[in-house]
């Protein structure tokens, strides 16, 4: 066998059998999806219900406030389809304005970095249009957690006890819904949300006498977009409060912005590797970028594909800095990346891979001849991102991460997605809402030239990147937080599984790596050349060569990276599996 065996044993089974399986990174949403397969819902009922559970259980990882991706296939259809759930920049969100505000940056925390919400349109739609279940019982999980209270992970009471000084002298509102006597409150705590509870009550009760369930859904979505959620956002918003950038600001979305706003489905892109199809959304993600370093890794030998062995290693690496520049030169709303994916592309990033680490940036070059440069700046310090969760940059500034739910049922429906944004330590808790605005326009840049420059109405280039695979027979959802991390901690596990013959739980409990030699999403955007950051269960053998090959390699622990989940069908026997991330103690699969 050319790979490196999986372990003889993994941190908990891959679980098995034929009626519906859920994976999720928080064991409450697992379970909550898994109530309503078992009460007779599909995928897409247990998928929403379990989405909105994560706005209780992980708060410190998405909101309402945020947004959402996902990939889903209805049972019996030819291909997948995305759900597209990222907001575009308000009307009033100019690289000018930003500049008048003495900017250089959007700000990774307050309102003024807010797209339109567009994570809880994007679970409305897929309720409406698939789904089969009544939005009285899909909410009725997250109010009951909202009003009666959920208990708090470490991470949340630790993020929280982080911007605890931030909430107390800066964001009041705040530190009334996440202070106990102007404490942080102890892991395990009971906290309770009534406000938002009261907003969930209140969309369900906008579809009163409306005459049929899709009706009632689309009545819950009007009153979120032009109604009490729509006017108090942004009049709380256009207050000025701190920011990322120890400056004062008011936001800039107003009414119109939410109302001007619809989720939608578009079609994934799509790559080829060892004989299966991966599909990905398309270039205002990252999702592009795993397909083509999948196509750049799909003719080499599997001895240069394990990420166990120092070979492994350095070409995933090297390849993940390719297409991670890529990202970067030639990614955002609107952008044509499918040029990327050709064989002359692919063959030529191929050629790229050299023995040595590259502390180079090294994007391709367009077919017009264009390749945006970003600014390259060095971390003051040493920063790791995605090593912790959630992350803390050097500045003390806490960001937030990612949840991930992933879903399949017995009829075949399969669905992953991954919500985001809106974390608790975004920007000041709105009080009526019980919940803040999100901050992905950080991802934007406030350079005209750039494909993911900021501007009224343009999709900020997100980093949520879900994944479906077909698989022969077998139809594969999976996904993971991580923000720049995500496609760099599915590249490993997805060459282990269909390169390597491992199985789910086999390649996710794996030891994994990832490149810090790209340009940092969020705020302050940092670029580290010939960064490498391993788990230390890769081996000395592994860390020693990479060294010496010239990575700046940071261990990062032994179990650290990465937060997978995944469910698969066998379409030929109806059998269904579920596996999920021991790292963190907190991401659980459920099913039978």
């Amino acid at each position: 066998m050319s790979f490196t065996p999986p372990p003889p044993f993994t941190t908990r089974p891959q679980l098995r059998g034929t009626f519906g399986m859920v994976a999720a990174t928080h064991t409450t949403a697992a379970a909550v999806a898994q109530a309503v397969l078992e009460r007779g819902g599909n995928a897409f009922d247990a998928v929403c219900a379990g989405g909105f559970t994560l706005h209780i259980a992980e708060p410190h990882l998405n909101g309402p406030g945020g947004d959402l991706v996902g990939l889903f296939q209805v049972a019996g259809a030819d291909e997948p389809t995305v759900l597209m759930g990222q907001g575009p920049a308000p009307a009033a969100a100019t690289i000018d304005h930003f500049r008048a505000e003495g900017l250089d940056l959007v700000p990774g925390a307050g309102a003024l970095a807010a797209a339109i919400p567009g994570a809880v349109d994007a679970w409305l739609i897929l309720l409406r249009d698939h789904g089969t279940w009544e939005l009285s019982d899909v909410l009725s999980y997250a109010i009951g957690y909202a009003r009666d209270g959920h208990p708090l992970l470490p991470q949340a009471a630790a993020t929280i006890d982080r911007v605890a000084d931030l909430f107390r002298e800066n964001w009041p509102t705040s530190a009334d819904l996440w202070l106990v006597d102007g404490a942080a409150p102890a892991a395990g705590a009971l906290h309770r949300n009534p406000a938002y509870a009261a907003v969930l009550e209140r969309l369900v009760a906008a579809g009163d006498g409306a005459a049929s369930r899709a009706e009632r859904i689309q009545a819950a979505r009007r009153e979120w977009s032009t109604g009490f959620v729509a006017r108090a956002a942004s009049a709380f918003a256009a207050v000025p409060h701190r920011h990322s950038t120890g400056g004062d600001h008011a936001g800039v979305i107003d009414e119109a912005d939410f109302s001007g706003f619809e989720a939608g489905y578009e079609r994934p892109l799509r790559a080829r590797f060892r004989g299966r199809t991966v599909f990905k959304a398309g270039g205002w993600t990252q999702g592009p970028a795993l397909l083509a370093a999948l196509r750049i890794l799909d003719p080499l030998e599997d001895a240069l594909l394990d990420p166990a062995t120092p070979a492994g290693a350095h070409t995933i690496i090297e390849t993940l800095k390719l297409v991670l520049a890529d990202r970067d030169a030639h990614f955002g709303d609107g952008a044509q990346v499918e040029w990327l994916l050709t064989d002359s592309a692919t063959d030529a990033r191929r050629r790229e891979l050299g023995d040595a680490a590259s502390a180079q940036w090294r994007p391709a070059t367009a077919p017009d001849g264009s390749a945006w440069q970003p600014p390259l700046r060095r971390p003051d310090g040493t920063v790791v991102p995605g090593t912790g969760e959630p992350t803390v940059a050097k500045s003390g500034e806490t960001r937030g991460d990612t949840c991930q739910i992933d879903v399949v049922d017995r009829w075949g429906n399969i669905v992953a997605v991954t919500p985001s944004g809106g974390w608790l330590q975004s920007s000041p808790t709105i009080p009526e809402l019980g919940f803040c605005l999100g901050t992905r326009l950080q991802v934007s840049w406030l350079d005209p030239a750039s494909p993911s420059a900021l501007a009224p109405g343009r999709r900020p280039r997100t980093t949520l990147s879900p994944t479906l695979i077909h698989d022969g027979d077998t139809t594969i959802a999976l996904g993971t937080p991580g923000g720049d991390q995500q496609d760099q901690w599915q590249l490993p596990v997805i060459v282990r599984m269909l390169a390597g013959g491992y199985s789910a739980q086999e390649a996710i409990d794996a030891p994994t790596l990832h490149t810090t030699a790209m340009v940092d999403s969020f705020w302050p955007r940092s670029w580290t050349p010939a960064g490498a950051v391993v788990e230390d269960r890769i081996g000395a053998d592994v860390v020693d060569e990479l060294r010496s090959r010239g990575h700046d390699v940071v261990l990062a622990g032994e179990w650290a990276l990465g937060r997978l989940c995944a469910v698969g069908r066998d379409r030929a026997t109806g059998a269904v599996w579920a596996a999920a991330n021991p790292r963190g103690m907190q991401s659980y699969a459920a099913g039978r």
